[in-house]
């Protein structure tokens, strides 16, 4: 009996550790959700407790990814891109310990560039292995003990990868390769675009091509690859300048495509948001947003546009969804709680906070101004903007671009909230 107990006590623990995990891109399920509890409702004057903080991650608007007491994500420090890992249980004098750095590539930068240089995609966290996205379109699969070499792939070279370049950056790169791997079962799922076909799986393991999606060919946009089940069948949704598309999980087969009239005439940076067969999106600069409804006729898919309106045009930032809205900030209107089947807003603010981004937990949003790197933390509740205390941090990146701003979002884990801007990494305790 005393054996049953203390494995039960052992499941209950590793339950509970790796609930609190981050190990990609917006969290476990893609949707910048936290399940964790336990939380502060409401912070005293001047916030939360900073626990420390770390001025050498290198430039780059790279998200981070958490597993246990390891952080990851990706700067540049000169005119190299890494890969970083930091040690979460060494704190000393208010600083963290870093534990391994492994190159990915060469910088991502252009000539007129006034907006963004170095990695933007977040490390997916698989088990043993990390998987990284340089800006110029280097991935490459680590060991998360140290850091070393699995395989590594350079996207254009290797596959004729492609990302739209629509509101500036090079032919065929654009603003650089931002969207963050996928791991699903064996395969790692990419967002190639180009000419062979917009989405591919990778073995995870050496890096070598499974399958390609090539009826759709349209280049890669900001946006990472979603995993869904529509129909009962297994599939990932993807966004790009054309539209959204679905593709089958096993073989790439395109299952569904709708071709949006007119084409997103600007960057494409939100991921498509999948709640049951509604897969909704959004874009800036006046774009707005898009609900579809997925629907299964026999072997066949078919596509209802629900609604295009502009009530959320979301931008650099992201939004998420709880329960039945959709939660942002809307180029004009401010921050917007907004009703996802009807695509009504419910309310906006506009005099409480500037544009930035958020992350959900508790049932409370964690907003982070990209302009001054002021935190908010609001309700997530239809009855409108009930603010629960704010803070600013104590200092902001002077490696920035001039014209770029902080559109790291924030990211809860282990009952701490991490924020970055460029190469400045800070710690709070909000347990």
């Amino acid at each position: 009996m005393r054996t049953l107990h203390a494995l039960v006590i052992a499941i209950v623990v590793i339950f509970t550790f790796s609930a609190a995990d981050w190990p990609q891109y917006r969290g476990p399920n893609r949707d910048d959700i936290s399940s964790e509890k336990g939380l502060l409702t409401s912070w005293p004057a001047g916030g939360p407790a900073l626990l420390w903080s770390f001025d050498k991650l290198g430039i780059g608007y790279s998200g981070v990814a958490v597993v246990g007491d390891r952080l990851y994500t990706l700067g540049a420090r000169g005119e190299t891109e890494f890969v970083i890992c930091l040690d979460l249980s060494k704190v000393s004098d208010g600083t963290v310990a870093e534990l391994w750095a492994r190159e990915v590539g060469p910088l991502f930068d252009f000539k007129g560039n006034n907006w963004s240089a170095g990695p933007s995609a977040t490390p997916t966290i698989d088990g043993e292995l990390c998987y990284a996205l340089g800006g110029n379109g280097d991935l490459l699969c680590v060991k998360v003990q140290d850091g070393g070499e699995v395989w590594k792939k350079n996207l254009p070279r290797d596959f004729e990868a492609e990302v739209n370049p629509i509101g500036g950056g090079p032919k065929k790169l654009g603003w650089g390769f931002t969207w963050s791997p996928l791991v699903d079962g064996d395969n790692l799922i990419c967002a190639l675009g180009g000419p062979k076909g917009t989405v591919a799986a990778l073995n995870k393991k050496t890096g070598d091509l499974v399958w390609r999606s090539a009826e759709v060919t349209d280049q890669a946009a900001y946006t990472s690859p979603m995993l869904a089940e529509i129909g009962g069948v297994r599939q990932y949704v993807v966004l790009t300048n054309q539209g959204m598309f679905g593709v089958a999980a096993k073989d790439g087969a395109v299952l569904w495509n709708y071709r949006r009239q007119p084409k997103f005439g600007t960057e494409v940076v939100n991921s498509p948001i999948v709640r049951g067969d509604l897969v909704y999106t959004t874009v800036g600069a006046g774009q707005g947003c898009d609900l579809l409804k997925v629907r299964k006729e026999g072997e066949q898919f078919a596509v209802d546009l629900v609604y295009a309106n502009k009530n959320m045009a979301n931008h650099h930032g992201n939004v998420a969804l709880v329960s039945e809205h959709v939660y942002g900030y809307s180029d004009g209107k401010g921050w917007t709680c907004q009703n996802l089947e009807t695509g009504e807003n419910v309310w906006m603010e506009r005099g409480k906070l500037r544009a930035g981004s958020l992350t959900v937990a508790a049932g409370q949003i964690y907003c982070y101004s990209e302009d001054n790197g002021t935190v908010a933390l609001i309700d997530a509740s239809p009855s409108g903007w009930k603010e629960s205390g704010r803070f600013q941090l104590p200092q902001l990146s002077k490696l920035r671009k001039p014209s770029g701003r902080i559109w790291t979002p924030p990211v809860i884990s282990g009952g701490r909230l991490f924020l970055r801007d460029q190469e400045l990494l800070y710690c709070y305790g909000i347990k």
